[in-house]
């Protein structure tokens, strides 16, 4: 019998990956977005884009998509690994087919160690926190984690100097502006925001309600939320760019496995990171990033790393779709 074939505690192959693939839904995406389907088979577990999800006019090359998928598989891997199976992934298995991102096939079944086990419960409690930071500087041992975490993924994390993060702040200010004098586009955007969400978007009480105090301005939502901020700033914070070597699908999906990489690594530290995607929206601003990066890589994503406000209890979770909608039992009718 098979790696792929092996059965642990009575259960299929087909209904170990149709776990791992719900439990990626728990994965961050760009506005909440979701863009992702997976369809389990008997022996493997494919990865598609779901193009309905994808932000059309801030988003036309998918980049943010594909991201957004890159850390669902890696939420995949992480869920498969804290049952003790090694994740065998093929990206992009199918040229043909370029919203097939990924296919995940199980190897060897070694038992789970506890630090799969426990990477697998920081998923489950990592969230995206947009307020002001205590003004405590963020240890190098976990900067060091948080990069290891994204050079384990095949990307790389740029960390700021003061002086370049002036400049990722000009950067962020101009995208906002861009995006604001387009109506369409501000139209996508306020379609994924505020309000009560069903499954996807950025809900009220996960936005300021105001804009927070901060050396980079965060994305403006266009309306202010209901979560409560502090006068605090992020005079402590840390600011980086995750980049690849080639701006093509393969390294999108790779710097969104590194981003969840990245997003464990710092909650198992009690680090809060905030992505920036606006300036990479915008090809005059990704210019500007590049240009933080020597010309050597191309960015695509910006993140805040600093210690949370310990006065405040952490900021609740964004909304899931149900796995019905992310997940299709395509010829494993033993999955569910």
């Amino acid at each position: 019998m098979g790696q792929s074939e092996r059965v642990t505690e009575h259960r299929t192959p087909a209904q170990v990956l149709a776990t791992a693939a719900r439990a990626a839904g728990l994965a961050p995406s760009v506005h909440n977005t979701q863009p992702w389907l997976w369809r389990v088979h008997r022996d493997r577990l494919d990865l598609y884009a779901q193009r309905d999800r994808q932000l059309k006019l801030a988003d036309p090359d998918g980049r943010l998509l594909t991201i957004s998928c890159g850390a669902a598989l890696h939420h995949a891997r992480v869920a498969l690994a804290a049952e003790g199976w090694q994740s065998l992934v093929e990206p992009l298995p199918s040229p043909a087919d370029p919203d097939h991102l990924a296919t995940i096939r199980l190897g060897e079944h070694a038992g789970a160690a506890a630090e799969a086990v426990r990477r697998f419960q920081l998923a489950q409690v990592r969230r995206t926190d947009r307020r002001p930071l205590a003004n405590t500087p963020v240890p190098d041992a976990a900067l060091a984690a948080i990069r290891a975490a994204v050079e384990a993924e095949r990307a790389h994390l740029h960390l700021l100097r003061p002086e370049q993060v002036a400049e990722l702040a000009l950067a962020a200010s101009r995208a906002d502006e861009l995006a604001e004098t387009d109506e369409r586009q501000w139209a996508e955007l306020a379609h994924w925001v505020g309000g009560p969400r069903p499954g996807t978007g950025v809900p009220a009480e996960t936005i300021p309600t105001q804009p927070p105090r901060t050396t980079v301005p965060e994305r403006d939502f266009g309306r202010a939320g209901t979560l409560a901020v502090s006068d605090n700033g992020d005079r402590a914070a840390t600011y980086g760019v995750i980049f690849g070597e080639v701006d093509a699908p393969p390294d999108w999906l790779a710097a969104g496995q590194a981003l969840s990489a990245a997003w464990l690594a710092a909650t198992e530290r009690g680090i809060a990171l905030l992505p920036f995607s606006s300036p990479v929206e915008v090809p005059a601003t990704r210019t500007v990033l590049r240009h933080l990066l020597a010309g050597i890589g191309h960015p695509f994503l910006a993140l805040r790393l600093g210690v949370p406000d310990p006065d405040r209890p952490g900021p609740p979770h964004t909304p899931r779709l149900a796995p019905s909608e992310t997940v299709e039992i395509v010829d494993a009718a033993d999955a569910d």
